[in-house]
């Protein structure tokens, strides 16, 4: 089976900056398996991540070197840098969800946060509509805690069901691919495990990517880690490996602490 994902000796620049803050990265995010990004904050963790469905463009002026490969579901390869019109991005962002660090419901129902990506597909079918709800809401573990309270405010919701509705939105949309960028950093343990949990379940229908500053974290749930250091991929492995029996010295330096 093909690399969901391929990175290839990509660079990324932001506006204005005199140095890339990637350099010439080459990664495999292999189908339907979960890759940590792990390295010291300020290393290009989230900056590749939102690489990997171009949310960088909502600011324009940033530069890209290399290709980011796509596998679509014919087998056919797309390097998505090579996207420019509107409708491209919002199409790959669609097949590339991102969830990030802070919870962000919607102002408005916790049905409605769901609905509302659907609706802009052109799903109009009130009981089709309340069908992907509720099947969004149960991959995430969530329905059974919601199912009476639909039509109320999702910002009621805790931090931790917050999150899993974000997730559940991202999912209604049927991705290819799930970006988590940093998704329990600010979560109590409890929220935390149930988040792990779901993400080893997803696994199964999606390709999974996760940045995280939380090794034991990456250990539990990644099948394989990349570990990053100021903007260059210093080595990428089975997470066993990288964990255990590392071949690199500064990946072994940053797994046993000391430096961060």
């Amino acid at each position: 089976m093909k690399n969901k994902m391929e990175i290839n000796h990509f660079s990324f620049t932001y506006k204005g900056a005199k140095a890339p803050s990637l350099n010439n990265i080459t990664l495999p995010v292999q189908t339907h398996k979960v890759t940590s990004i792990i390295g010291p904050s300020g290393c290009g963790k989230s900056t590749l991540l939102r690489s990997m469905n171009r949310i960088h463009d909502l600011y324009p002026g940033n530069t890209y070197e290399g290709e980011i490969l796509l596998l679509d579901k014919d087998g056919n390869q797309q390097n998505i840098l090579d996207i420019k019109k509107e409708n491209e991005f919002i199409h790959l962002r669609q097949k590339v969800g991102m969830v990030f660090q802070k919870p962000t419901p919607f102002p408005m129902s916790i049905f409605d946060n769901i609905a509302y990506g659907l609706k802009l597909t052109g799903l109009k079918n009130k009981h089709k509509l309340y069908d992907y709800v509720e099947k969004s809401l149960r991959d995430v573990a969530l329905w059974e805690e919601v199912k009476n309270r639909l039509y109320d405010d999702a910002r009621g919701l805790s931090g931790g069901q917050q999150q899993r509705l974000c997730i559940a939105r991202v999912i209604a949309l049927k991705p290819e691919v799930i970006l988590f960028d940093e998704p329990t950093s600010a979560l109590d343990p409890l929220s935390t495990l149930a988040i792990e949990e779901m993400i080893f379940e997803l696994k199964q229908n999606y390709t999974i990517t996760i940045v995280t500053h939380n090794m034991q974290q990456a250990s539990r749930i990644s099948d394989y880690t990349a570990f990053m250091y100021l903007g260059d991929l210093i080595e990428f492995d089975h997470t066993e490996t990288i964990f255990i029996r590392p071949k690199e010295k500064q990946t072994e330096d940053y797994i046993t602490g000391k430096f961060g």
